[in-house]
């Protein structure tokens, strides 16, 4: 069973467009907070995605709004 103790701390950049992304999500779903909401939403993206990793795959490769899919957050 997990532990309520957050010991450790993550520190993740976002631009403005990717923060207001999570928070509007954040406040449509009612989530206490923004650390709440991001751990969800992780959360719901481990379970979603079961995709091999390329090992060429840079971090800046990784965004949560995209100019090229408009249907994705």
């Amino acid at each position: 069973m997990p532990s309520n103790t957050r010991e450790t701390r993550v520190q993740i950049m976002f631009d403005e467009e990717e923060l207001a992304a999570i928070d509007d999500w954040r406040f449509s779903q009612r989530m206490p907070s923004r650390a709440a909401a991001v751990r969800k939403l992780l959360r719901l993206g481990m379970q979603a995605a079961k995709l091999p990793m390329d090992p060429k795959t840079r971090s800046k490769d990784f965004g949560i709004v995209r100019d090229d899919d408009p249907d994705e957050i």
